[in-house]
Order: structure tokens, then C-alpha cells, then sequence
């Protein structure tokens, strides 16, 4: 693989703190730049924006495939919700699936708001996040009926 990195004056590693430090703190371009400007880093805000856009799907990848290979996906609490969507003038229902640390782990879009449409969206998640200890959810029957064929309607739990 050739190295991203190979047409840029500035370190690999003074690209990454930027780019993290935009992504991770709620800070501005011109922020980044003042606070790179401190450690004695002279950058230009756009050049923090150009290197967040160039790498910051870069070092994503990285974090997810890293997520991956360690299987530390949030496994403790998921919260399940559907909302309706108009997608070209029908109506759809938007199936999401979020981490207790409020990490969006699936979306799903299906026509029908039913238990084979929950069950295709549960195996799915599942499929990819493991099992996790509970799962929060509203008070949709599309839910329970699911989770009774998967064998799981212990680790449901109601929310509001």
C-alpha cells in the first residue's frame, strides 16, 4: 500500500494529532490552529480542514477495523427505535440501533413496521455486534414477538 502521507511537508504524526484533535474536542479550525500554534505547530485553518477532509475517513477506517479486530463493540445496553421516513413520496420505517454511549450501531429501512421486518433488523445487528446484555426498547409489539423467536425476550427491557 503507498503511503498517504508522501506528497506532505508536515509528519504523519503532526497530520494525526490535528485531524484527531478536530474530530475528538468540540474546537474550531482556527482553534486547532492556535492550539497547534502553542506546541510550536504553524498551520493554516484551511490546512487543518484539508487534512480533516483527506484523512479523517482514513483514520476512521483505522478506529473501526481496530473496534473490530479487538470485538469491543458495546455489548452492555442497546436502545432500539424506528421512525417514519418519507423516501421518494413512501412511506418507510427507519429501524436504528444505538449503544449505551449513543453510538448509532445499525440502520435498517423497511416498508413494514412488523416482526419479520424486527427480526431481520435484530439478526442483522446481532450478526454483527453480538449479543448484548439488554436491550432497551419502546413498547412495540414488532419487538417482543421478535425476540420470542430469537429466544431472547428476557434481555428486553421497555423503556417509556
Amino acid at each position: 500500500m503507498k503511503n498517504p502521507f508522501r506528497y506532505f511537508n508536515s509528519s504523519p504524526e503532526v497530520i494525526r494529532l490535528t485531524v484527531m484533535m478536530y474530530i475528538r474536542y468540540p474546537l474550531s479550525l482556527r482553534q486547532v490552529e492556535d492550539l497547534l500554534f502553542e506546541r510550536g505547530i504553524d498551520i493554516c485553518h484551511e490546512t487543518v480542514r484539508f487534512w480533516w477532509n483527506r484523512f479523517g475517513p482514513m483514520f476512521a477506517a483505522e478506529i473501526r477495523k481496530r473496534r473490530v479486530q479487538r470485538h469491543s463493540y458495546s455489548q452492555w445496553r442497546w436502545h432500539l427505535d424506528e421512525v417514519f421516513v418519507r423516501i421518494n413520496g413512501e412511506t418507510h420505517y427507519l429501524w436504528r440501533a444505538v449503544d449505551h454511549e449513543g453510538e448509532v450501531l445499525e440502520v435498517f429501512a423497511t416498508k413494514r413496521r412488523d416482526r419479520k421486518a424486527a427480526l431481520r433488523f435484530l439478526k442483522r445487528a446481532m450478526k454483527r455486534y453480538g449479543r448484548p446484555w439488554s436491550i432497551v426498547t419502546d413498547r412495540l409489539r414488532s419487538y417482543g414477538a421478535a425476540m420470542k423467536v430469537m429466544g431472547i425476550v428476557e434481555r428486553q427491557v421497555c423503556g417509556r
